[in-house]
C-alpha cells in the first residue's frame, strides 16, 4: 500500500559569480532553510550535480541533522520542455522562442529526459507504510517543472513560474487522489534583507 509523500522543492541559495561556491549571503540563506526544516523530519534530501546545489543540500542538512545528501543528476540546470511556437500564447511566441533557441544542442536533447526522469523519480505516492518528506535542492527550471506537474498545466507553463534561491515549495502526493500545491515560493524563513539576491525586484510582491 503506497503512502503520501511529501516533496519539499527548494532552488539552491544565492552563488558567486562564477557559480563555484555559494555567497555569504547564500550560506544565510541555506542555514535558515535548514533550519526552518529542521522539524520536518526528512527521510531524503537530493540535490543536483552543480556545486551551488550540493553546498546548499551540505548546509541545509548540517542543520536538520539525521539525514545525509544525495547527488541526483535528474536535480540538475536544463530546461524540460521545448514548447512549439503554435503553444505559446501569441503576445510572447517570438520572445520565448527565440530565448530558448539560445540553448546549447546538448541542453535541448538532453532536457526532456531528465525531467521525465525526475518525475519517476521524486514525484507520487511513496512506497511503504509511512509518509515520506523528500527535500529535492535543484534549480529554477526544475522547480517550475514539478509546479506544473503537479497542477497538471500545459507543457510550456513551467515558464513563468520563477523561483527565489531558497524558496520553498511543497507538494503532497495522496495515494488515489491527485497532487496537491500547499506552498509555492516562500521565502518566510529569510529576513527582508535575504529575500533579494537573485529575485528580481518585478517579481516581489
Amino acid at each position: 500500500m503506497p503512502a503520501t509523500r511529501y516533496l519539499y522543492v527548494t532552488r539552491h541559495a544565492e552563488a558567486a559569480a562564477d557559480e563555484s561556491a555559494l555567497t555569504e549571503a547564500g550560506r544565510r540563506q541555506a542555514a535558515l532553510l535548514g533550519e526552518r526544516l529542521a522539524g520536518v523530519g526528512l527521510t531524503a534530501v537530493r540535490h543536483g550535480p552543480s556545486a551551488r546545489a550540493e553546498e546548499t543540500a551540505r548546509i541545509v542538512c548540517e542543520r536538520v541533522g539525521g539525514v545525509s545528501a544525495e547527488a541526483a543528476e535528474e536535480a540538475g540546470d536544463y530546461p524540460p520542455y521545448l514548447p512549439r511556437r503554435e503553444e505559446l500564447p501569441a503576445e510572447s511566441a517570438d520572445a520565448t522562442v527565440e530565448r530558448l533557441a539560445g540553448l546549447s544542442a546538448e541542453e535541448r536533447a538532453a532536457g526532456p529526459a531528465l525531467a521525465r526522469a525526475a518525475e519517476a523519480r521524486f514525484t507520487g505516492p511513496a512506497e511503504g507504510d509511512e509518509a515520506r518528506h523528500e527535500l529535492v535542492v535543484t534549480h529554477a527550471f526544475l522547480a517550475a517543472w514539478l509546479v506544473r506537474d503537479a497542477l497538471d498545466a500545459p507543457a510550456w507553463r513551467w515558464m513563468g513560474l520563477n523561483h527565489a534561491n531558497t524558496g520553498l515549495t511543497v507538494i503532497r502526493y495522496p495515494p488515489g487522489r491527485p497532487a496537491a500545491l500547499t506552498l509555492f515560493n516562500d521565502l518566510g524563513h529569510l529576513p527582508e534583507e535575504l529575500r533579494r539576491p537573485g529575485y528580481p525586484p518585478e517579481l516581489r510582491a
